[in-house]
């Protein structure tokens, strides 16, 4: 969605799903570690809402890379 701040912001919803914290910070940090280094710089003004299902806890930074350049190639 486009934005009025005219820059690229990115919103991350990670749900518990009776994981622990650690699980819960190490999936955040690794979406928005692909987020800087790949779809910031191609965004720009507009803001990107990423809620992410149980079995992201489970997958492979690259299959992380995989879905979310996926789904930003939408964009």
């Amino acid at each position: 969605m486009d934005n009025t701040a005219g820059h690229p912001r990115m919103g991350l919803i990670v749900p518990r799903f009776q994981s622990t914290a650690v699980a819960r910070n190490r999936l955040r940090r690794r979406l928005q570690e692909l987020w800087r280094r790949e779809v910031q710089g191609r965004q720009g003004g507009r803001d990107l809402l990423i809620r992410t299902r149980k079995e992201a806890y489970l997958a492979s930074f690259a299959d992380l890379r995989a879905e979310l350049l996926g789904w930003v190639g939408v964009l």
